[in-house]
């Protein structure tokens, strides 16, 4: 099953400096931080203020040759988490309406979801595996999905709420 999530907000990982996007479940408390490069999380920042760069950007220009070859990105989905790193899809529409699928970086994926006003996704198992890595760094006994608070993750971009795409 999938999860439908929103980008909750955009950090620095106090501890390492390394840039941390959150995913925020659309109809629970549940968050999903993922940490990203800094040139994507640059990416997903700029789209989240909607600021254009003065020329095309990697993503931009992904999205600029995939719309001028009839394609669509529909929806992205944070696939799978192995070795403490996350995976990714890409589900493109061509002209036709058929269906393609490209493996990714969730980085690159989210910012491409931005730009194409897309869902962003997360596999079920992948929430609950990413909670059960924490539980056992913090030494917690509960694997329960992760409830968010507010303070847990504070905002670096946005007012302090929801940001939207």
């Amino acid at each position: 099953m999938q999860i439908e999530v929103k980008i909750r907000g955009l950090m620095v990982d106090p501890s390492n400096g390394t840039p941390v996007v959150i995913l925020k479940d659309l109809h629970s408390d549940m968050m999903l931080p993922i940490w990203v490069g800094t040139y994507e999380a640059n990416a997903i920042a700029l789209e989240i203020e909607k600021t254009a760069a003065q020329r095309p950007l990697t993503h931009d220009l992904m999205r600029n040759f995939l719309i001028a070859n009839g394609a669509q990105i529909t929806r992205v989905v944070i696939s799978e988490l192995r070795d403490s790193t996350f995976f990714a899809v890409i589900q493109l529409t061509n002209h036709a309406g058929e269906a393609s699928f490209l493996d990714a970086r969730p980085s690159d994926a989210i910012a491409l979801a931005m730009r194409f006003d897309c869902p962003i996704m997360v596999e079920e198992d992948v929430m609950r595996t990413a909670r059960v890595n924490e539980a056992k760094a913090d030494d917690e006994d509960d694997a329960a999905l992760p409830e968010a608070d507010d303070e847990d993750w504070p905002d670096v971009i946005g007012d302090g709420g929801d940001l939207t795409m």
